[in-house]
């Protein structure tokens, strides 16, 4: 039994250490890391669990902006060149915007469920993301997006389509997810057409 036992329990490391290089987690104390385990084993934990989220993100935040300072940077520069384009309207927020298509319907608020199509890419052209490549729209609230989204459809009446520069801090930040082409810090452009508002 101590055989399955000792394999679990690698297997146990092995996920949690997989789960912690995913999150750019590598660099962790081990020493600090087992006594983290230990004292929630032994209920004497050092910190509450909302504590040490907050510790976690923070460290996480500070390795980010080492790693990915170039994103962030590379961000600005495409972002305050596109501001001088033609057609270029920029929001006190940072967000940018560009109208192809002016429609004529209702503008959703922030509590409205919509339906839309749209594309997404890096600002290198890399596609990251499209409902017009799968041909299918996608339904959502406009309160459950990013908030370079929430603001742009705002904006929007039904039958528009417009093309959004979104800043890194109303995009995914310092977390976008780990296994997609989105790093830290990048700031990405959308093609979004707002085809309805239900209800």
């Amino acid at each position: 039994m101590s055989e399955v036992k000792n394999n679990a329990s690698y297997g146990v490391g092995m996920s949690i250490g997989q789960s912690l290089k995913s999150q750019n987690l590598e660099e962790i104390d081990l020493t600090s890391f087992l006594d983290g385990i230990k004292d929630v084993f032994n209920d004497k934990a050092k910190m509450n669990p909302e504590e040490a989220n907050e510790v976690i993100q923070t460290y996480i935040n500070s390795i980010n902006e080492a790693k990915f300072a170039t994103n962030k940077v590379e961000g600005a520069a495409f972002l305050s060149a596109n501001a001088q384009k033609e057609n270029i309207t920029e929001l006190p927020s940072g967000l940018q915007y560009e109208v192809i298509k002016e429609g004529n319907g209702a503008k959703p608020s922030e509590t409205s469920e919509v339906t839309v199509h749209y594309h997404g890419t890096l600002t290198d052209g890399t596609v990251f993301d499209s409902s017009i490549e799968r041909g299918e729209p996608a339904t959502f609230g406009v309160n459950q997006v990013i908030k370079g989204w929430t603001e742009a459809l705002q904006l929007m009446t039904v039958g528009s389509k417009y093309r959004l520069y979104i800043p890194e801090h109303l995009a995914y930040g310092a977390n976008p997810h780990p296994q997609g082409p989105i790093k830290p810090y990048m700031a990405l452009v959308f093609d979004v057409e707002l085809i309805d508002i239900k209800g």
